[in-house]
């Protein structure tokens, strides 16, 4: 029903009704926004990139063949908007190297998280999730705070399925890595050193 509902506008901005595609960005604005204020962390460029996604939409929305949903071809470009003005603005987000993480270190970081409560986790995973490379964030914020399915990622991202899973892989252990470095600290400092 949305997929066919997105169409009915689409068609009408093709047949001329420019103004249907105001629908079009009222329902997908959030979406656009909240993608690129997690890859680019700056409300300003964030507002930025969003009105360069819709306006390049816009201009293109007659290259859109339907082979996805719109939802998905939209994040695309707005995916591409972030990562082009981060190469146009020189920004370079370092993360230190990250060592391998064993497993039974896994274990302890798991059930440390479940004694933390659910407001601080989610702080915690937001600050962390920020340390990450932005292609490695937006990866990991479109499939698990989005839920977008691996093909719906590769679409945006246009990796192959192959590259997508190793990148998803290493996100994640780097993530529960920093995860990690930061809880434990914590954890010493309240508790003390036995």
């Amino acid at each position: 029903m949305t997929i066919n509902n997105d169409q009915h506008y689409i068609n009408k901005v093709l047949g001329g009704d420019t103004n249907s595609f105001a629908f079009l960005v009222e329902k997908y604005k959030d979406m656009v926004f909240t993608l690129a204020l997690k890859i680019n962390k700056s409300r300003e460029e964030a507002e930025e990139v969003s009105q360069d996604t819709f306006i390049k939409a816009f201009k293109s929305l007659k290259n859109f063949k339907g082979d996805s949903k719109f939802s998905t071809w939209v994040y695309k470009i707005a995916y591409n908007n972030c990562m082009d003005r981060i190469k146009k603005n020189s920004r370079r987000y370092h993360t230190d190297a990250i060592d391998e993480v064993v497993e039974n270190r896994i274990r302890a970081t798991e059930d440390t998280m479940q004694s933390i409560e659910r407001k601080e986790r989610a702080e915690l995973m937001n600050d962390c999730l920020y340390e990450l490379p932005e292609d490695e964030r937006s990866i990991i914020w479109m499939f698990y705070y989005k839920e977008l399915s691996l093909k719906e990622i590769i679409d945006v991202t246009s990796l192959s399925e192959a590259n997508l899973k190793v990148k998803l892989h290493r996100a994640r252990k780097k993530l529960l890595a920093i995860v990690q470095n930061r809880v434990e600290p914590e954890i010493i400092n309240h508790y003390g050193r036995k």
